[in-house]
């Protein structure tokens, strides 16, 4: 199939925006770590209020939490805000915080090199919480090969630095999202190459699937490849320790999918678990998941 032609107007705004990431990108690399991740968080919490975003944030919270007071909702707010700032900016720089020894320590370690070592392939799932990408960093420095999927930006010359810099810090195996990647998966499936995604954002046409008792459209590709292949699902998540860009990474007790026959009944059991861990880590931590996405059905947008 021949590559689709865009207009003169629209490879100029792609390469006017490819240029201002650029130029963030060379500044961003001037300075300490902590600094990049503070300035971000300060830049989110000024900006952050007067987007429409502010306003799914603030829905997203009163359907997670309909009991908390106005003011525990007012300070999840700033407080997510200003954990996306950091999150954005530190990606900027992630190379030199996986590099920076001592700035993400791994919790099951020896999960992860049982399954370099060949107790793999597995399916990594997880959410978008705090800064999500430290998490493939670390499942590649284990000696994990894996496939990870992504999304591939609307502008192929900022997609293309964005798989630049994961590049530096070791993400090379691409899978992107949609029928393409979901072959590429199967492929490195069968090839015994374990595979990673993310499993917290609205899916249409995807399983219905209570998420803090509102039911919400999931991806079933997590329990669909983990029953097909008969491996486990091996939920992973990433904290903020602190101070600035210090991190944690969990490698949690993996999830064994019952193959009952019914294979539409047991990827819906797979779902409800996943949708349970994701559930239970945000609880524990609110303010480091990605709240600016409307996770739920639409019509719960407009109320």
């Amino acid at each position: 199939m021949a590559a689709p032609k865009h207009s003169y107007v629209a490879v100029s705004i792609w390469m006017l925006e490819a240029a201002l990431f650029d130029a963030v990108c060379a500044v961003a690399r001037l300075f300490p770590i902590d600094s990049v991740s503070n300035f971000g968080a300060r830049i989110f919490r000024v900006l952050g209020p007067v987007t429409s975003a502010h306003r799914v944030a603030e829905r997203n919270l009163r359907i997670a939490f309909p009991e908390a007071a106005e003011a525990e909702i007012n300070q999840l707010l700033r407080a997510q805000w200003t954990e996306l700032g950091r999150t954005l900016a530190e990606f900027l720089i992630l190379d030199r915080i996986v590099a920076d020894t001592g700035r993400v320590e791994v919790e099951g370690a020896e999960r992860l090199a049982e399954i370099a070592a060949g107790a793999g392939p597995v399916v990594f799932v997880s959410g978008h919480f705090s800064s999500f990408e430290v998490m493939p960093a670390m499942i590649i420095k284990a000696g994990v090969r894996c496939q990870i999927t992504y999304r591939a930006m609307n502008n192929p010359y900022v997609d293309a630095r964005v798989r630049r810099s994961r590049f530096r810090y070791g993400v090379r195996l691409f899978a992107p999202k949609g029928l393409d990647g979901a072959r590429e998966l199967v492929r490195g499936l069968e090839r015994g190459e374990s595979v990673a995604l993310m499993n917290d954002q609205k899916f249409n046409g995807g399983v219905a699937a209570p998420f803090f008792g509102v039911m919400a459209h999931t991806a079933p590709g997590p329990s669909t490849f983990a029953l097909r292949f008969g491996i486990p699902l091996q939920p992973m998540s990433v904290q903020r320790t602190g101070p600035g860009a210090r991190f944690k990474v969990i490698a949690h007790a993996p999830i064994r999918l019952e193959d009952t026959g019914d294979r539409a009944a047991d990827v819906e059991a797979g779902v409800r678990r996943i949708n349970a861990f994701v559930e239970d880590r945000i609880r524990a931590r609110p303010a480091e998941w990605f709240w600016v996405h409307k996770r739920w059905p639409n019509e719960v947008y407009r109320r």
